[in-house]
């Protein structure tokens, strides 16, 4: 194991690209493979490419909104105690990477948005605290945690399935979450997830080389301890006192908590994306007290996004020449022409996860195989909501090593793809064998 992660670790560092050419590098791929395999020309290739460029770009806000609005709010005193009282339960480098797996994946099971925030900022607190600790590997733990995000409450693809009028239903009608999130394959992947994976991470540590020196201490992490606000004048202008008053900042905050109460009121547990970047907005608003101390706060977080902003239109168009050549569903139908009943699952989540490199969002990755998945599993006899949820799981799984996701979690820790990827590969690869079991006995 020493000699395997250490290996992926060196290939990583040396031949992994910075994630904006990981995507550059990904787009040539699915256009030359549009051409060899589906006959595509040039042209259309480009214009599949174009046509497909911007359908990402509410998506890309919310990524974007995710990280501005965790930020701004562990960026707040009381925020910042309380994941400092939490990082205090390590107090060794072991203990480290088993605190911030663990709790990382419990808040992506709650909400992926939420899950790669809190465990981005609880990792950096825990690395305050445990210099000692492999800064790099720390982080891969934090990551590590959003393998488990698809079978937990926010999975789009079994919410999407449980939800009236989805455009399969005529195929398989509506599909409760006891047939997915709550089945048993479902709960045995999860349960077992979150039992080794936090141990795996600690097994890993072993593999450090004492040559690279990684400790925490030696990483200039983003540091979210708020900056010492400068005592009110006596002598302020309108305008100042108005940027100055907690008066505001309540009231809006009030009326941003109403929304919310609201919202769980009207659609009982719905933590989506855009509520989770609400809450996030309004508490900091709150615990900011002020609109100045706000935006100052708003001024460090954007600074953070870059790379969310220009790689999310790159993906979109890698999506739409897969999509609109064809490769994407021939890629799916291939996995099904050597499928039984009882391997139509396994097989079903390998093909998600290699279409995932390519299609790194799940509502688009059931857009684009569902409509293939569902009907062969049909046709063979073979458990429809199993192979859903098989789909969900290629999604969720080799986003391990897809740049795609870890931009979000990369932005906060201050680290490169390639610092946190060769982790992330003996992840990926053990990850295969309690999915692939549940999938196939359960």
């Amino acid at each position: 194991m020493k000699a395997l992660t250490s290996f992926f670790d060196r290939m990583v560092q040396r031949y992994l690209p910075d994630a904006f050419l990981f995507a550059i590098i990904l787009t040539f791929i699915v256009f030359i493979l549009g051409m060899g395999v589906m006959g595509s020309t040039a042209i259309e290739m480009t214009q599949y490419w174009g046509d497909g460029f911007w359908n990402l770009l509410a998506f890309a806000m919310q990524m974007s909104l995710i990280v501005i609005t965790g930020y701004i709010l562990a960026n707040t005193p009381l925020v910042k105690r309380l994941l400092a009282k939490i990082s205090t339960l390590a107090n060794s480098p072991g203990q480290a990477i088993i605190l911030v797996t663990f709790v990382a994946a419990i808040a992506c099971l709650i909400n992926y948005g939420f899950g790669l925030v809190v465990g981005a900022l609880l990792a950096i607190h825990v690395a305050k605290r445990v210099p000692s600790v492999d800064y790099r590997l720390l982080m891969a733990s934090a990551y590590s945690g959003f393998l488990l995000w698809h079978g937990g409450l926010s999975g789009s693809i079994p919410l999407l399935i449980a939800t009236p009028d989805h455009f399969l239903q005529d195929t398989i009608g509506t599909v409760p979450v006891t047939e997915t999130l709550f089945s048993g394959f479902n709960i045995f992947i999860v349960v077992t997830l979150l039992i080794t994976l936090p141990l795996l991470n600690r097994f890993l540590m072993k593999s450090r080389d004492p040559l690279n020196n990684t400790d925490a201490s030696t990483w200039k992490s983003e540091d979210t301890e708020p900056e010492e606000e400068a005592p009110a004048k006596d002598d302020m202008t309108p305008a100042e006192r108005l940027e100055n008053s907690q008066i505001i900042s309540l009231l809006i905050g009030a009326m941003g908590l109403s929304f919310i109460v609201y919202h769980f009121v009207q659609n009982g547990f719905d933590l989506n994306i855009n509520i989770v970047n609400f809450i996030f907005l309004f508490l900091g608003v709150i615990f900011h007290k002020t609109p100045r101390r706000f935006l100052t706060s708003v001024t460090g977080a954007v600074k953070n996004v870059g790379g969310i902003i220009i790689q999310f239109p790159f993906y979109a168009g890698i999506m739409g020449m897969m999509v609109a050549s064809g490769l994407s569903q021939e890629m799916s139908m291939w996995f099904v022409s050597i499928s039984t009943e009882y391997t139509l699952p396994l097989f079903t989540f390998i093909s998600a996860g290699i279409v995932n490199f390519f299609v790194p969002s799940g509502g688009g990755q059931w857009a684009v195989q569902g409509p293939i998945m569902i009907p062969a599993a049909l046709e063979i006899g073979a458990d429809t909501a199993k192979t859903a949820m098989a789909v969900a799981w290629g999604d969720a799984w080799t986003n391990m090593i897809q740049p795609f996701w870890a931009l979000p979690l990369l932005a906060i820790a201050g680290l490169k793809v390639r610092d946190i990827m060769g982790f992330c590969v003996m992840i990926l690869l053990y990850s295969f064998i309690p999915i692939s079991i549940g999938l196939l006995f359960f």
